[in-house]
């Protein structure tokens, strides 16, 4: 009788090493799976954290498109003066002293000197591009996305040197689904104010 219960008492320990194998495995699994999704959403935020801030461009990109900048801002300041003097002349001393003075001719002329002055105002904008572009150049920051970080391409800058904006993020302003920046918003609204006033008349 004693030699039975010795061999009933090893039996029973290997079967609660077994269960108490079995409960603690799930648990390293568990275990495996948690710290594996926090090492991903920690890669994750390291990688949202690490926006490419935009490929610099050589000495010799910054040269060219520097020069470039320069030759388009001086053709833009002699057409904004050109066009200023244009629309000023035709306001004042215009054609129209010379001639008969009819209602209609002098609406068509108010209208013309309108057109132009709002060109004039495009043009002065995209100077104050040019001039930040030429800014950024001196700076380093030149050729990269304020809206994004990441480099604009050189297919863009090569056709508007003076671009802000990466063709996506600027998709997405005129799209509305980003804010658009202050200084154009301002612009705008001054625009629509002028066409109201117009549709009040």
């Amino acid at each position: 009788m004693t030699a039975k219960k010795t061999t009933t008492t090893p039996k029973k320990t290997p079967r609660k090493s077994a269960a108490a194998k079995a409960v603690s495995a799930p648990k390293t699994e568990k275990e495996t799976i948690a710290t594996r999704a926090v090492s991903l959403e920690k890669e994750k935020k390291a990688k949202t954290k690490r926006l490419p801030k935009g490929k610099p461009l050589s000495e010799e990109d910054l040269q060219y498109f520097f020069q470039l900048l320069l030759e388009k801002r001086r053709e833009l300041v002699g057409d904004v003066d050109h066009m200023h003097d244009e629309a000023m002349r035709n306001g004042s001393t215009g054609e129209i002293s010379n001639m008969p003075i009819h209602m209609a001719d002098i609406g068509t002329d108010n209208y013309e000197q309108e057109f132009m002055l709002g060109l004039i105002e495009s043009e002065r904008k995209m100077l104050r591009d040019i001039d930040r572009a030429l800014a950024k150049i001196k700076d380093g920051t030149y050729g990269v996305c304020e809206g994004t970080g990441e480099p604009i391409e050189r297919a863009r800058l090569e056709a508007r040197p003076e671009a802000r904006y990466c063709i996506e993020y600027a998709r997405k302003i005129e799209q509305g689904m980003v804010p658009r920046p202050v200084e154009d918003t301002f612009l705008l609204n001054a625009v629509r104010g002028e066409d109201d006033e117009e549709e009040s008349q």
